[in-house]
């Protein structure tokens, strides 16, 4: 599988004692939607910086589109879009996008066919002649994304794109990203709206403290534990034991029973024990881990200063 982004025990210290982020091993494969998730100061956007060239690493390496970090044909085919990014207030939109294109080395009819293609691209189609300092908070971040998608890149690192936008302004961005992804694009995405994160990303990696704690497919990481909720009548001790043979966790409260089993092949036992232990089975419900879930067990749920 052709990676586009791989990491070798990257890392970036401040000093003697400051640690941005350590050891830090990713493989992302190319069209895939990737999301790195963690508490703030978790070193998100320190590993991030090191990849687009604005940070050199302290030791390790990386590979971007199969060259090394700060190749010059792999830059050519990539997008950023920072969090805390600010423009030119004095610009018209139209304007910003000419300035980043030439940025990005285009010229002429392809520059003019890029300018129009993202200002459509993003919903700004319409509004390139206003000015910068006249866009709401929701056009500023669609101008950013606009600028970011400018080379047609084939990695696109997005730092939160959709924090300043509404609902619909949310979807779009969505839209967006799902169909670059059809398209054999890869999206690296730093978000903290989970919900967002949950409902495109093919993959994700949780970092706490500057490290990776866990990393993999989105579906199978939900798969390493499934919790599944009964409602059961005459449940006694024999029955309780039966069903905790099946588990690694088991809650009761009254006749309500908490579950969590590893495969989902698991879950016909367990209605199969509460038949033959003589219960009454009234309810049976399957919840599968959200990745709300998964980043608080991960990360502690709490912020960290590193």
């Amino acid at each position: 599988m052709d990676m586009a982004i791989e990491t070798f025990n990257l890392t970036k210290k401040y000093g003697a004692n400051k640690v941005g982020c350590a050891e830090i091993c990713l493989r992302v494969p190319r069209g895939q939607i990737f999301g790195f998730l963690g508490p703030n100061g978790a070193g998100k956007s320190t590993l991030v910086k090191m990849l687009v060239g604005l940070l050199f690493p302290t030791s390790g390496k990386a590979l971007l589109l199969e060259r090394p970090l700060g190749d010059i044909e792999a830059r050519r085919k990539i997008g950023f879009l920072p969090e805390n990014f600010r423009y030119h207030d004095w610009l018209t939109g139209r304007q910003l996008l000419e300035f980043h294109a030439s940025l990005y080395g285009l010229a002429g009819a392809q520059r003019k066919r890029r300018t129009g293609e993202v200002l459509e691209q993003v919903g700004l189609a319409g509004k390139e002649g206003q000015k910068i300092n006249t866009y709401s908070k929701g056009m500023r971040q669609r101008a950013g994304l606009a600028c970011a998608l400018l080379p047609e890149p084939d990695l696109l690192f997005l730092d939160e794109p959709t924090s300043a936008l509404d609902p619909i302004g949310r979807r779009d961005v969505r839209e967006i990203l799902v169909m670059l992804r059809a398209a054999g694009k890869t999206i690296f995405l730093n978000s903290h709206l989970l919900s967002e994160v949950e409902m495109i990303c093919d993959s994700v990696a949780f970092i706490r403290q500057g490290k990776i704690i866990r990393q993999g497919g989105l579906e199978d990481l939900r798969a390493g534990s499934i919790e599944v909720e009964m409602k059961v009548g005459g449940l006694t001790q024999e029955l309780v034991e039966a069903l905790a043979s099946l588990t690694h966790s088991l809650e009761v409260e009254h006749n309500l029973v908490r579950i969590r089993v590893r495969r989902e092949e698991d879950i016909p036992d367990l209605a199969a024990a509460v038949v033959n232990n003589g219960g009454l089975l009234f309810e049976m419900n399957r919840k599968r881990s959200t990745l709300e879930e998964m980043f608080i067990h991960s990360t502690g749920g709490g912020e960290n200063t590193c």
